[in-house]
């Protein structure tokens, strides 16, 4: 038997049906940009659609309509060929090829020659590479945090100099009361200085002799 292909699957020997059927129905899903919707890979993020193929068995009744297991004819294995794969701004990250069986299982393997993955029974199929944070996310946070120290700076400043005036003003009051209590001149304000006044008496004139000549 020749090559078979299925959309983005191939064999190379076909599969097996296992009990004697008259018709199988293969499913193909691509499931796309809701491929995050449907299935999830914790630490990991897709970089390439969720593609998939099931086999259903429309004999049975509506009731119990439901899947079946495909079995390959050979040891080759089934090559799954993905439409577009994003490529990651990092290189040096690895991709690794993710299957989910129907039983809601996940197995890894490495990514093959032209953007492959190889499995060996049906069910869902991607790619991913481990999660990281984005570039321009972590950038934010060191220009945010840079903003946020320069504006706690200035704020130490404004409040450094204002405890500085109030001490300052708290002083020379303290001072001003504590001369008031000792001096013996008077004060007064000129403008917003505070001034000594001594108040003066004068020595009214009287004669001295009544003798005129």
């Amino acid at each position: 038997m020749g090559l078979i292909t299925i959309h983005h699957f191939q064999s190379h020997h076909g599969f097996c049906r296992g009990p004697l059927r008259k018709r199988v129905d293969l499913v193909y899903q691509n499931l796309g940009n809701l491929s995050s919707s449907y299935y999830n890979v914790p630490n990991y993020t897709f970089v390439a659609p969720v593609i998939g193929f099931l086999a259903y068995d429309p004999n049975r009744s509506s009731a119990s309509y439901g899947l079946i297991e495909l079995h390959l004819l050979s040891d080759d294995p089934i090559i799954v060929r993905f439409p577009n794969i994003s490529t990651h701004e990092d290189g040096n990250v690895t991709m690794k090829c993710v299957r989910f069986d129907v039983n809601g299982t996940l197995e890894f393997s490495n990514v093959t020659v032209k953007s492959s993955c190889i499995g060996r029974r049906q069910g869902h199929f991607s790619v991913v590479v481990p999660y990281q944070p984005n570039q321009a996310i972590r950038k934010n946070y060191w220009v945010m945090g840079i903003a946020a120290g320069v504006v706690g700076l200035v704020l130490l400043l404004v409040i450094g100099i204002l405890a500085y005036r109030w001490i300052k003003g708290k002083r020379i009051k303290k001072m001003e009361r504590s001369s008031e209590r000792s001096e013996g001149l008077d004060t007064i304000w000129v403008g917003r200085s505070r001034m000594p006044f001594a108040s003066g008496i004068r020595t009214q004139p009287a004669i001295e002799n009544s003798y005129l000549p």
